[in-house]
């Protein structure tokens, strides 16, 4: 049952994952990878399929062996070349981490930034994730934008590093900002 559970959490199939469910398939089983069908449904931006494994009880914050989280999933998907903002606040407001870290330290924050994906780096940081983190290599989300000219990320970005008081050359102003960052996003929306 657990490969019903799986596809249908891949295809966004919410009737028969609630089906499943009902049918005693377990939200918390993993597939070879160490994910969960939670996890699935968020790469795959399926707003409603996400909605019915929290409800069945399906923890947002359980990490794969490689370290990823559902709302890590929705923040960047590499085969679509998107992120999911409507999936990540469904994941966030139901307790999920804004800043929990994949492999070599990695933010949700950090993959919407190379990817290049502005709403999700808008609302990431508007809900308060990390904008200062760094990785195992010492790179911030900004970084990571810089190397593609991901250039409306890199405004973002530059925006709230500058209201937590990071200066242009990446030093720090002696008065700390209390406040959390908000940044907008005037750039058209890409399409993807």
């Amino acid at each position: 049952m657990s490969q019903e559970l799986f596809a249908a959490a891949q295809s966004g199939d919410a009737a028969q994952l609630k089906s499943l469910l009902e049918a005693g398939a377990a939200h918390g089983a993993t597939d070879e990878a160490g994910e969960t069908a939670l996890m699935h449904a968020a790469r795959g931006g399926h707003v409603a399929a996400v909605q019915v494994l929290i409800a069945a009880g399906a923890d947002v914050n359980v990490q794969s062996p490689q370290g990823w989280t559902a709302l890590a999933k929705a923040a960047y998907n590499g085969d679509t070349e998107r992120g999911y903002v409507e999936v990540i606040e469904v994941l966030a407001d139901a307790g999920g981490s804004l800043d929990a870290r994949i492999f070599f330290g990695i933010t949700p924050l950090m993959l919407a930034a190379g990817g290049g994906d502005a709403p999700v780096v808008e609302w990431l940081i508007n809900a308060g994730a990390d904008v200062l983190a760094v990785n195992e290599g010492g790179r911030t989300a900004r970084m990571m934008a810089n190397d593609k000219f991901y250039v409306d990320v890199i405004n973002l970005l530059n925006d709230a590093e500058r209201q937590l008081g990071v200066q242009e050359d990446g030093s720090h102003s002696s008065v700390k900002s209390v406040v959390k960052p908000h940044v907008t996003n005037l750039m058209k929306p890409t399409t993807h």
